[in-house]
């Protein structure tokens, strides 16, 4: 029916259950969740697309889901909810913000606690995703994280404790809005959304941390497996000395993007001048990530890739994505 929320359900702990022995694993339909939850609106459409816990959610699996979605946009529904596990929800609303042209919000949303706890969070948690789904306030947002009353950026919102029910936090910036007694408010307007083909290929990308006293050799049998590299660096971008022999050899065979592990805050440009410093990591030809979480920044590489991107490209990309630059256009 036009208007409708489609709830699409990809399992998790939100979806949980207890069979006759052993923990809770992923069971309940998208019409169980919504079942759940008293106060949802008349028009919710109930889809159940994967049963699976978030650690085995791939990218082909969210990519199908949008095309999915899109057909269902197209037919008329105002938004949608995706209710997945916890565990790759930072990254996957960002794979499918990466994507999401059109103006209807798609709203990522889950649970920590599962439902055969005393006190799931998941029926509160859709209610308020189908809430801001179908808010006008939220057209336009692309694909945006709603989790214990706060309505998140898929760009910055990050996962920071591993049990608590406020685990999800947009570091640098702070949540979009809030739900306020029922309705959402947006306090803190969205950057402008930068989008990418829907990715037909997938390159293979890692995410290497940099460690006290690492000689970076696993970095080399690494790189003979993957089509791009993100270097998450020290602090705000930096690397042992040890190591740029070896970044001279990879930025001469892939792109290699520098990010902070750090989990908050940007990399550097041209602070710090020493061997293996951002700056001089820079001049060896890596990519800047910004504000970029590594896990983020792999996706952005990834899907940029598969678009068939050229240096040029995906420096400007991550200039704009990772908010290095304000001059820089979208090159896509």
């Amino acid at each position: 029916m036009p208007g409708d929320i489609v709830v699409a359900a990809l399992g998790g702990t939100i979806a949980s259950a207890r069979p006759s022995s052993g923990g809770v694993a992923p069971s309940l339909t998208a019409q169980d969740l919504i079942d759940a939850v008293p106060g949802l609106p008349p028009h919710v459409e109930a889809l159940s697309f994967r049963s699976l816990p978030g650690s085995s959610v791939t990218v082909p699996d969210l990519m199908a889901l949008h095309e999915l979605l899109e057909q269902r946009f197209a037919a008329g529904a105002a938004g949608a909810v995706v209710t997945q596990g916890t565990d790759t929800i930072e990254e996957s609303a960002y794979a499918m913000d990466l994507v999401h042209r059109g103006p209807q919000p798609i709203v990522v949303t889950g649970a920590m606690r599962n439902p055969m706890t005393a006190g799931p969070d998941g029926p509160a948690n859709l209610l308020a995703a189908v809430t801001v789904a179908g808010s006008p306030l939220a057209r336009d947002l692309g694909c945006v994280v709603v989790f214990a009353d706060e309505i998140h950026p898929a760009s910055r919102v990050r996962k920071t404790h591993s049990t608590s029910t406020g685990t999800f936090v947009s570091v640098d910036g702070g949540p979009l809005g809030y739900l306020v007694e029922g309705s959402p408010v947006v306090v803190n307007p969205r950057a402008a959304r930068h989008t990418l083909p829907r990715p037909a290929s997938r390159p293979r990308i890692a995410v290497y941390t940099a460690t006290l006293g690492d000689d970076g050799a696993p970095l080399e049998a690494l790189a003979g497996a993957v089509d791009g590299l993100v270097i998450a660096g020290f602090g705000v971008g930096h690397v042992p000395a040890g190591w740029t022999p070896l970044i001279d050899s990879l930025c001469a065979r892939m792109p290699v993007v520098l990010a902070t592990r750090t989990g908050s805050g940007p990399v550097l440009r041209h602070t710090y001048g020493y061997p293996g410093s951002e700056s001089d990591l820079r001049r060896r030809g890596l990519i800047s990530a910004g504000f970029l979480h590594p896990y983020k920044a792999r996706l952005l590489l990834q899907f940029a890739l598969a678009a068939g991107a050229n240096p040029a490209q995906l420096t400007a990309a991550f200039d704009v994505a990772g908010q290095v630059s304000s001059s820089e256009r979208w090159p896509f």
